[in-house]
């Protein structure tokens, strides 16, 4: 067999082309599978006759059993040896004729005689001997095997160069040409300065020359830092797509085997096959599961990660940058990489993807919208300055969740409601639709009323009321709702004191209508707690002072070390400890005497919560401003609940009026029962 053809560098097909089942292999094997086929029929072609001895053939004959048969004359038994297969009929006293007929057959030696008796019955037909195919492929079929085998497991592997069984120690990584869906910066929204970060990775994809004729170094790697779902995969596949170059990602969890050694081996692979595509990309996505500071944490260090490791840092240091590879990587815990990774000749330079601004969150929005039908109603600006702090995954699901309701509700388009229907599910929790009786739904609407009464009073300017509502949401029983009117970069002192009073007001209203009080205010009470303390310790907005404290606060197993050292003294301790009992306590006491000068407020907005289950913030407001409710309230019971109340109230109804019948005395005059 010859062997395929091969281009000058070794490879079959020509540079960079990957190896391929050739059309002749699948050839050969259909063929040895026809002859083992042909062969099969042969040789087996009575696989389920019976056989018989040659004397009971020609007993049968005599005895007119036989229906049918042919002779074939056996060379290799000798002169008059033969092979005799038929039909004959068979004694069964089940079937309808008392017999059925059953293939046969036998081999022997037929003497003249006997060989006359079963010419005369005029049942039998003589055949030429066809024994040579059958003899001749029985021969060739295990050496065709054989053959076969030993190409597929040592030659093909040998020459495709570890692929297949041998495959272990190769890259993982996934090459995306242009070819597929190609993504360019069109399709990437709301980070402007990163896109100009990578403009000129662009420009050296393209046109290398331009660049190294006046001697510039363009970074040998870039690692995009930002929070998840922020964009940073995309981004890499735009530059891929703008420059028009193949594009190899890899997730760096790919490096990690079972085997030694192998994630080394996978990243010398990696970068070869790099170097064979120039100009290229690789993109290592989640590099921090690979390239975590090394000799930290339980064990020290000299393990399978680390060697991987130091593999990438090898390969990156040899790298050519005039090669026209591009080495991208992504992350959101920078602060555990190993130093080395991040040096110049590396990593040179870091690109921070961070959350979206008002304009970058619309611009995300336009771009996932094209693929839904939104209704003219369906304000993207609106959406954008209601979602601070939402990321572009963030938009894109907030999108599709609204899309999603819209066809559960049967409707053609995606409107306004259910945009915001979708937020607050992806915010707060999707509703849960518990029955509570009426004393437990009191104690939460009274709670949430002092809530919202303090948030009314308190926020005016960066962050607003949105929602109040007693239908249990997520692990809540009732939920506040407070959204930024504008993206939050910082807080001051008075700011966060606010959020404290806030959080303690739950506590307050169940207090001051009921005289007593529940666990539910367990999560205001943890986060107040969490606000006083970074206060305390982090801000330095306590008496004392600008210090901070704590800094030795590291989590085991992120690449940091176990030891700590205790830099305070149990005097500053319990001057720590004393400094947020005095925060939580004034704020407790501020929100205390709020929700005593409002109490008709509380009072109004609870029975609100009581009849709507759920108000917006605006009817809040106007309760504190005005007294009462002055613009409509959409109900959010369903139909199966008002049935429900109106079935009840019906049934109290009925029931009053048939007690005060039984007070009446008897009516005169009427058609009575007499005895």
């Amino acid at each position: 067999m010859s062997e395929p053809t091969k281009s000058p560098n070794g490879r079959p097909g020509g540079k960079n082309q990957p190896e391929r089942f050739q059309p002749k292999v699948i050839l050969i094997w259909l063929a040895i599978f026809t002859v083992m086929a042909v062969l099969w029929y042969q040789t087996d072609k009575s696989g389920n006759t019976n056989e018989i001895p040659m004397y009971d053939v020609v007993v049968n004959t005599e005895e007119g059993l036989i229906v049918s048969g042919k002779i074939f004359p056996n060379p290799n038994g000798g002169n008059d040896y033969y092979d005799v297969v038929g039909t004959m009929k068979m004694k069964d006293e089940l079937a309808p004729e008392g017999f059925v007929v059953v293939p046969f057959r036998a081999d022997g030696k037929l003497g003249d005689e006997q060989y006359a008796i079963l010419q005369s019955s005029g049942k039998f037909q003589e055949n030429e001997s066809n024994t040579f195919l059958p003899q001749l492929l029985a021969g060739l079929i295990p050496f065709l095997l054989v053959i076969g085998i030993i190409y597929f497991l040592f030659v093909r592997q040998l020459r495709m160069a570890g692929r297949g069984a041998l495959s272990f120690g190769k890259s993982k990584a996934k090459l995306l040409t242009q070819n597929k869906e190609k993504t360019t910066f069109n399709d990437v929204a709301g980070c402007d300065e990163a896109k100009e970060e990578v403009s000129e990775i662009i420009d050296f994809l393209k046109d290398p020359k331009k660049f190294q004729r006046i001697g510039a170094r363009i970074p040998t790697g870039i690692l995009m830092v930002g929070p998840p779902g922020t964009g940073k995969t995309l981004l890499a596949k735009a530059v891929a797509g703008e420059a028009e170059v193949p594009f190899f990602s890899i997730s760096g969890s790919d490096f990690v085997e079972m085997f030694v050694g192998v994630g080394a081996s996978r990243v010398r692979d990696m970068f070869e096959q790099g170097r064979k595509s120039a100009p290229c990309l690789i993109f290592i996505d989640e590099i921090d599961a690979v390239g975590r500071q090394r000799g930290a944490g339980v064990g020290g260090g000299n393990d399978e990660r680390e060697q991987t490791l130091n593999s990438l840092l090898v390969e990156m240091d040899g790298f050519d940058t005039t090669e026209g590879v591009i080495i991208m990587a992504a992350t959101n815990r920078p602060d555990v990489l190993d130093k080395a990774l991040l040096r110049p000749g590396r990593f040179d330079r870091e690109v921070v993807i961070g959350l979206p601004d008002l304009r970058g969150r619309e611009d995300i929005l336009k771009v996932h919208a094209k693929k839904i039908k939104l209704s003219e109603s369906v304000d993207l600006r609106n959406i954008a300055r209601a979602t601070p702090g939402f990321a572009g995954a963030d938009l894109a699901n907030l999108l599709n969740e609204g899309a999603l309701m819209a066809a559960r509700k049967n409707k053609n388009q995606v409107e306004m409601i259910d945009i915001h229907d979708a937020k607050d599910k992806i915010s707060f929790g999707r509703e849960r639709r518990q029955l509570m009786d009426e004393e437990d739904q009191r104690m939460t609407a009274f709670h949430e009323a002092g809530h919202a009464l303090i948030a009314a009073l308190l926020y005016k300017t960066k962050i607003k009321l949105h929602k109040v509502t007693i239908i249990p949401r997520g692990r809540a029983l009732g939920l506040t709702m407070s959204t930024a009117t504008k993206d939050i970069l910082g807080q001051s002192k008075s700011e966060l004191m606010d959020d404290i009073c806030m959080a303690m007001g739950g506590r307050i209203g169940e207090e001051v209508e009921t005289g007593d009080f529940s666990n539910g205010a367990a999560m205001d009470i943890k986060q107040a707690t969490g606000i006083a303390r970074h206060m305390v310790c982090h801000w330095g907005m306590s008496p004392l002072g600008p210090i901070s404290f704590g800094d030795n606060e590291e989590h085991l197993f992120l690449g940091r070390e176990i030891s700590k050292t205790h830099n305070l003294s149990e005097e500053t301790a319990k001057r720590i400890d004393e400094e947020i009992s005095n925060i939580i306590q004034g704020q407790f006491e501020r929100a205390k005497v709020l929700v005593e000068e409002n109490r008709e407020a509380l009072k109004k907005i609870a029975n609100a919560l009581l009849e709507y289950e759920t108000i917006e913030g605006v009817h809040v407001q106007e309760i504190v401003d005005f007294g009462e409710i002055r613009t409509e309230v959409i109900s959010t019971k369903t139909e199966e609940l008002k049935q429900e109340e109106t079935a009840l109230e019906e049934k109290e109804e009925k029931d009053k009026k048939s007690e005060e019948s039984e007070e009446l005395p008897p009516a005169v005059g009427g058609a009575q029962a007499m005895a």
